[in-house]
């Protein structure tokens, strides 16, 4: 019998698709369905992971809370976003890519039965987790408008109550591309303050915005700096989703119980590959380098959207991914990924368990397929549904 912290906790659904694509083995699929993109990671970290395969040092467990020049790059990365000062010893510690972050930090932070404030839609990844930890999901529903997606400010902060213990926030959201901003945070700042919450933000894919607007993190805000902890990533941003190196950077308080929680689930950080993650913050053309990766990724976004310009798709305002509403299809989601996947040669992911609208909305990332091949998807769309 399935334990009960797993009985409400579905799978993601990418796997599922993934696997079916891996197994058909046809290089005309087009792979729209997980997160991955195939836009190089800097070449100082690719160097610097060569050179630690000969160092003894990177062969280690040590030191558990991450090696010191990770931290320090990383301590630094979020000070600059955040227009603040953190200390790379006491308020940063490693993690094993940005969602063991994500559950050690909820771990931490939230009693079994306390609520976590999310928009929806959102990732499964994140749900599921605030349910593994005993968390309670709250949703706040975003809304799709023909400019894009909108969350309310105020019913953010009306969403936070007695029994919330965190705000778990992404900007932008995924899979919807969803930006937070100044707004939002200051909504928070009073809220999280009358109930004493938490507030979590996910900065995975900050920087991806298609607006050249710099990120907007909520510890700029004076009301939120010392409540805010950020869980950050090398995956999205700098292109290392297999180096699985992430942070969380916060006050040095909650960060101790951040790090016990880490020495007891997964230990310590893939060591051949946190120096790289260091070398790549650290790099002189680090904003340079990701802003051009960004430029890639609204490229590959607008086609998309030219190619599906007559079909029900919301426009993101960053990140990886965007969804098609199949409710003016006449289909659900799975039924349209089946179809795109037996007729067109097409992988996509429906997105059940995605928050309660998930339901409503099928993924399609542009991350991993270059402008070329994304020119024949509309082509592909009317070869399975007309």
């Amino acid at each position: 019998m399935t334990v009960t912290r797993l009985r409400d906790i579905p799978g993601i659904g990418v796997d599922a698709v993934g696997d079916a694509a891996d197994a058909a083995a046809d290089p005309d699929f087009l792979r729209l369905e997980n997160l991955d993109t195939d836009l190089r990671p800097p070449a100082v970290a690719i160097a610097a992971t060569r050179a630690a395969i000969d160092d003894d040092a990177a062969n280690s467990y040590l030191p558990f809370q991450g090696h010191r020049s990770l931290r320090a790059a990383a301590a630094a990365h979020v000070g600059r976003i955040a227009g603040r000062g953190y200390d790379a010893d006491t308020e940063c510690v490693s993690v094993a890519g940005g969602l063991n972050g994500i559950l050690n930090t909820l771990l931490a932070t939230v009693e079994p039965g306390q609520e976590v404030v999310l928009v929806d839609p959102v990732y499964a990844g994140l749900v599921n987790r605030v349910r593994l930890a005993g968390g309670v999901p709250r949703f706040v529903p975003s809304e799709a408008t023909p400019d894009g997606w909108t969350v309310d400010p105020a019913r953010l902060a009306a969403a936070v109550g007695p029994d919330t213990a965190a705000v778990l926030m992404m900007g932008p959201v995924m899979p919807n591309g969803l930006v937070l901003d100044e707004r939002h945070w200051s909504a928070l700042a009073g809220a999280c303050e009358r109930h004493d919450a938490w507030l979590i933000y996910d900065a995975a894919m900050e920087r991806i915005r298609f607006d050249g607007r710099p990120p907007s993190h909520p510890a700029a805000h004076d009301g939120l700096a010392r409540r805010t902890i950020t869980v950050g990533s090398a995956s999205k941003e700098l292109r290392l989703i297999g180096w699985r190196v992430g942070w969380v950077v916060g006050p040095a308080p909650i960060l101790a119980d951040i790090k016990l929680v880490g020495l007891t689930n997964v230990v310590c950080q893939v060591g051949l590959a946190q120096d790289a993650v260091a070398a790549a913050l650290d790099a002189p053309d680090a904003e340079s380098d990701v802003a051009a990766a960004t430029r890639e990724w609204r490229r590959r976004c607008d086609t998309v959207l030219h190619q599906l310009a007559g079909y029900p798709i919301v426009r993101p305002h960053g990140g990886w991914s965007l969804l098609v509403d199949t409710r003016p299809l006449a289909l659900t989601p799975g039924a349209l990924s089946r179809l795109l996947f037996d007729r067109a040669k097409v992988a996509t992911t429906p997105m059940d368990g995605w928050g309660p609208s998930g339901e409503h909305y099928l993924r399609i990332v542009f991350a991993n397929e270059p402008v070329e091949r994304l020119t024949g998807l509309g082509d592909r769309f009317r070869q399975a549904i007309g």
